[in-house]
């Protein structure tokens, strides 16, 4: 189910990335990396920087990125701790066990 998922994702990345710019050599950001630096720089407070970051990408791409991040995030800290995905996100949010 989750390759079915991922390979839907790559789809839906694909298509969002930006036509690389003519001249300039600077290589177009995805919209992977620009929730990476978008998510980093907002927990760090750094508000320029997360607004630089939402400029690579269109806010439809970036809210995707965010949420693949976020679940990713989840996941991996929910192996590490031995704990359901749930309970971590619950845990994370500051909202009661159920």
């Amino acid at each position: 189910m989750w390759d079915k998922v991922r390979k839907a994702g790559e789809r839906v990345a694909h298509a969002l990335r930006p036509e690389p710019r003519t001249g300039g050599g600077e290589r177009p950001h995805n919209l992977f990396e620009a929730a990476a630096v978008y998510v980093a720089a907002s927990a760090q407070d750094d508000r320029e920087r997360a607004d630089e970051a939402a400029g690579w990408v269109s806010p439809e791409a970036l809210s995707f990125g965010v949420n693949e991040l976020a679940c990713r995030a989840v996941v991996a800290l929910a192996r590490e701790r031995g704990e359901s995905p749930g309970a971590v996100a619950r845990e994370l949010l500051g909202l009661p066990a159920v």
